[in-house]
């Protein structure tokens, strides 16, 4: 225990490189510890430690949480109003949309709370707390009820953090759940207790055309005049507590929420960031950087390029289509044109020769240490690596082609049903009938949902088999491409027109039709069944060989990373983001992405008229909002210069996760919302690049002006805190 209690110590001050001030998302509970809360003093910082985390009363991570699934999202009044980016509300936004309804394409502005719409499946989370349960860790470890591998696994936390909960009271208490994570890649771990809120409404939303002006043009790109905002409130029963959806319910009355300073910008001003960054791998090595250049991000962009296109077509010849599949195209592409990016940063900012130096200088320090471990780990990486790349990329091919893309498709579950299902009806076929056709209706009806076109989804079909087998060797493939080569004489339009014309899940007209005549045989032999189970089958194959290679890979990195805090002590640094509350630093700033290119730190509406181009989806500009800036309509939105601000830069550390967080200057008072991170250094999640890293904010004066001038919504912005 002694050395683990060092281990722990080392840990406090981890450092990898140089560590400038803008680098890093801080654990808000070892701000004190890292010395962190003075570096953001001498930056600018005019609030002290506990106004930013305080575990024994409020503070700005009380008006900060988790939106939906993956975002961020911050409290903007005391009537629990959430702001978040149009990207990360859009999903919400097109559920409440239809063809007679397009919220996405004409915006959404609810007039008062009867107006503001329910979203079933949307939910935030409030961190509650959060406890350091390393010492359990390495007791059950020490103890031999877990291994030193299944220490960091999904099952064994979850178990940890619910045991924790029943020993707070809290496991059968309304809204709350813990949730476990590992840090420094499994030296040490924290329990996150979460309040959980589930009546969340719709509230607020600009059209498309603000929400996502550039469109895939501009993502990831600077200059950037994106409106990316969305707004949704927060119900709960009378008493405040988290509560299902019911006319009762009532606004929250949040213990906290931001003020909203207006004054503006100036280049070289603080600003930090709180907010749910979602994973990076900033301790990889130079083997490890060419695994995931080759075996993920290659396969991702080749499969994406093929997907988007398909999918772009149907959505552009019809409306209703092009409600169904916005979420989908905008998730894929989203990905796909940061891993093309990545791939592009990671040899401009030279990130490999990186990695190197710092394996040198940490081989110098193993050897000085005289540690065995320490001398062998980075040569036992890349020999792991190198066995296990070939079957990265088959994971990470299969996963593009067939998981995220086809949904004509079951899962195991599904393809555990139609196995029992069959069995049943050999043995009694009216008990099987009654145990298990609404079960099989089910499966249909999750298939066959509001946003699934069955014509397109058999396009996707016959373009995903043809990208796949492009990709990957005969040899490796699902033993489907066998059967299309002998059965369809290799013509795969003619394979996939027999899975979507003969399953018995092509239709609710055929899926009656086989319950009015149930027979086994049809549920062993159908097409989508034995398509699904080929794609699985192979899957399982290669996941076989793949798991342990990746087992080992961890361990590995658990050993690297804390000699990494050795050799570097005692520097103060941070983990890699894991979707847990973190806290960044820096500045407003410009930058100069290469020679005679300067960029400034913020934009105006002068380019989005600039920009307008009616003839392109991604840069129509709303008529309304045309006459507004032409006639510099801008009230007390305007810059002193008479200017409506849109955008600005900042130094920020962020990642995916991010988007939607709080930028707040150095009152603790929101200036912005994060939604994106610059082109040139979209190798960011590997590797800070100190000179080129930006963070993408909208000017929260660009916000109140669409929700006011546009959106006619001045009850809004009478509802929250403004300082002008």
């Amino acid at each position: 225990m002694k050395k683990f209690r060092i281990l722990l110590l080392t840990l406090a001050t981890l450092l990898v490189g140089n560590v400038h001030a803008d680098e890093g998302m801080w654990l808000l509970q070892l701000m004190q510890e890292q010395n962190s809360i003075d570096l953001m003093k001498a930056r600018g910082l005019e609030l002290d430690a506990t106004d930013l985390y305080n575990p024994n009363g409020v503070s700005i991570k009380d008006a900060v949480g988790i939106f939906g699934r993956g975002c961020t999202g911050e409290i903007i009044s005391d009537k629990g109003l959430i702001l978040t980016n149009h990207h990360c509300g859009f999903g919400a936004i097109q559920q409440h949309s239809s063809v007679d309804h397009d919220y996405l394409t004409d915006g959404f502005w609810a007039k008062n709370h009867n107006e503001e719409l329910a979203t079933p499946g949307l939910t935030f989370q409030f961190v509650d707390q959060i406890i350091d349960v390393t010492a359990l860790v390495q007791k059950d470890i020490d103890k031999k009820k877990v291994t030193e591998l299944e220490s960091f696994g999904y099952d064994y936390l979850q178990k940890l953090a619910q045991t924790q909960m029943k020993k707070m009271h809290l496991n059968k208490k309304k809204g709350y759940r813990g949730v476990c994570k590992p840090f420094y890649a499994g030296n040490k771990f924290y329990l996150m207790i979460m309040k959980v809120y589930s009546d969340i409404r719709m509230v607020a939303a600009p059209p498309a055309s603000v929400g996502k002006f550039g469109g895939e043009t501009d993502n990831w790109m600077w200059p950037r005049h994106t409106g990316d905002f969305s707004m949704f409130r927060i119900y709960a029963d009378k008493d405040g507590n988290p509560a299902d959806y019911s006319e009762k319910n009532v606004p929250l009355q949040t213990k906290k929420h931001f003020a909203i300073n207006i004054k503006g910008v100036e280049d070289g001003d603080y600003a930090m960031i709180m907010g749910f960054p979602g994973s990076t791998e900033r301790y990889l090595t130079d083997a490890e950087i060419t695994m995931t250049m080759r075996t993920e991000n290659d396969p991702r962009i080749a499969v994406r390029t093929e997907y988007l296109k398909t999918i772009k077509k149907e959505m552009k010849a019809n409306k209703k289509i092009r409600i169904q599949y916005d979420t989908k195209y905008a998730h894929s592409a989203n990905y796909w044109k940061n891993s093309i990016g990545m791939n592009e940063a990671l040899v401009n900012n030279k990130v490999r020769e990186t990695k190197r130096d710092i394996q040198a200088k940490f081989l110098d320090f193993a050897k000085q240490k005289k540690d065995a471990a320490y001398e062998t780990v980075v040569a036992d990486i890349a020999t792991t690596v190198d066995a296990l790349s070939p079957l990265n990329y088959q994971i990470n091919a299969m996963n593009e082609s067939f998981f995220r893309t086809i949904e004509f498709r079951l899962l195991k579950k599904d393809r555990d049903l139609f196995t029992d299902f069959a069995n049943a009806l050999e043995k009694d076929k009216k008990h099987a009938l009654k145990k298990y056709s609404k079960d099989l209706q089910a499966v249909f009806t999750r298939i066959h949902n509001k946003d699934y076109d069955q014509k397109v989804d058999k396009e996707v079909t016959n373009a995903m088999i043809n990208v796949y087998a492009s990709l990957v060797k005969p040899a490796e493939r699902p033993a489907f491409y066998t059967e299309i080569k002998n059965d369809y004489q290799g013509n795969v339009q003619k394979y996939v027109d027999n899975i979507y014309s003969k399953s018995i899940l092509r239709s609710q007209k055929a899926l009656d039709s086989f319950l009015a005549d149930a027979h086994a045989d049809a549920l062993r032999n159908d097409p989508v069944l034995l398509f699904s189970k080929s794609i699985v089958d192979r899957f399982n194959v290669v996941e076989k060989d793949y798991k342990p290679l990746m087992d080992k890979l961890a361990l590995l990195h658990k050993t690297y990373i804390r000699g990494l805090g050795e050799m570097k002590q005692p520097t103060p640094s941070y983990p890699d983001a894991n979707f847990t509350l973190r806290l960044t630093y820096g500045t407003v700033a410009s930058y100069d992405p290469k020679d005679g290119v300067h960029y400034k730190y913020y934009t105006t509406g002068q380019g989005i008229l600039e920009k307008e181009d009616d003839k392109s989806d991604e840069f129509k500009v709303p008529a309304k909002l045309h006459k507004l800036l032409v006639n510099k309509d801008f009230g007390r939105y305007a810059m002193k210069n008479g200017e409506l601000p849109v955008c600005f830069l900042t130094t920020n550390d962020i990642t995916g996760g991010n988007s939607g967080s709080p930028v707040i200057n150095s009152k603790g008072q929101l200036i912005g919302c994060a939604f994106d991170g610059n082109w040139e250094s979209l190798s960011g999640d590997l590797n800070f690049n100190d000179n080129l890293q930006r963070c993408i904010v909208l000017d929260i004066r660009y916000m109140l002006f669409i929700l006011d001038k546009l959106g006619g919504c001045k009850h809004l912005v009478d509802e929250m805190t403004i300082i002008q």
